[in-house]
């Protein structure tokens, strides 16, 4: 529960119920919130990588409308007074159409349309968000932090990323903003779905860090918390898989605030649970690739809101959307 949360600025006690859903790599995670916090959550299982890859584009996009529609069915069951959905969803979202212009994770999705349907079949406002965006502003909101800027760097299967910027979510013009995980960090490195080479999340990702550990172990088998099992075991080839990781990170990092001058930066993601085999590598990278100016000066924290803060962002950018139709 969020109880411990005060939401009642932003959602009514009485009258507001949103719908937040958070698409991860292998689920949904579907949760009601109300000016109380979080009033009920449930997991629904839904692989949409799998389903891209595995079927054409246009049943691929189906089988994705589905599995979002079970989640709010899921909701409005126990809540039917729900007046507004909110989903954040990972690719870069165009702000003006709602349209998922593309998803380098989820392969084949290119201005695709999910929120119209979605609004049609439950009559009700939906808004879909940059996944990353929505957990940012999310962690802004629980955090309850003193500032006024805030980066957010997602690690899971990719990286994504979000600012906050005077209390708001900033998405950009063309809704690609903080899409951080495509900040090139190895000049014709490994190739990244998103069309490039070399990206951060083909390094300080999950699927980043198995690639690491396979291309120095020789292994080929296990995930990333397998890598993790390695690493506390004190495998040298793990070890080096999560601080090539690390490293990576603060490089995106260091560039990113070189820009923003942002006053906090929030790590999150299922990778922030490794943080412990990245911390000292990301910290020793990050003050030597700063500019001396923002050395020791910007604070970097481990994620509060775990899996809450993306329903809860998510939620958020739905009852926003509802008070501006």
């Amino acid at each position: 529960m969020l109880a411990e949360f005060n939401l009642e600025n932003i959602l009514s006690r009485d009258d507001a119920h949103v719908v937040g859903i958070d698409v991860g790599g292998t689920n949904l995670r579907v949760g009601v919130v109300n000016g109380s916090g979080l009033a009920w959550e449930h997991r629904v299982q839904a692989d949409f990588s799998r389903m891209c890859r595995e079927l054409p584009a246009e049943q691929a996009l189906v089988a994705i409308i589905e599995a979002l529609a079970t989640g709010i069915r899921m909701a409005l069951d126990q809540y039917p007074q729900v007046n507004a959905v909110g989903i954040g969803f990972p690719g870069f979202i165009d702000p003006t159409t709602q349209q998922v212009a593309q998803s380098p994770n989820l392969p084949g999705l290119l201005n695709v349309d999910i929120s119209g349907p979605l609004s049609q079949m439950f009559g009700l406002p939906v808004i879909v968000e940059n996944d990353a965006l929505a957990a940012a502003y999310g962690e802004y909101v629980l955090g309850g932090l003193d500032v006024r800027s805030l980066v957010y760097l997602g690690l899971g299967t990719g990286v994504g990323g979000g600012f906050i910027l005077d209390g708001k979510p900033f998405p950009g013009f063309h809704g690609v903003a903080m899409e951080v995980g495509h900040i090139i960090v190895e000049p014709d490195g490994r190739q990244c779905g998103c069309g490039n080479r070399g990206c951060l999340e083909q390094y300080a990702s999950a699927s980043g860090v198995v690639l690491s550990y396979r291309e120095l172990s020789g292994r080929h088998e296990g995930d990333a918390a397998f890598v993790a099992r390695q690493a506390e075991l004190g495998d040298a080839h793990a070890l080096a898989a999560y601080r090539r990781a690390a490293e990576a990170l603060a490089q995106g990092l260091a560039s990113i605030l070189k820009v923003l001058d942002a006053q906090h930066v929030v790590i999150g993601g299922g990778m922030s649970l490794a943080w412990s085999l990245m911390q000292e590598a990301f910290h020793t990278r990050l003050q030597q690739d700063l500019i001396p100016v923002l050395r020791q000066r910007v604070s970097v924290g481990i994620s509060q809101g775990g899996d809450h803060a993306g329903i809860l962002g998510a939620a958020l950018l739905g009852h926003a959307a509802k008070l501006r139709s």
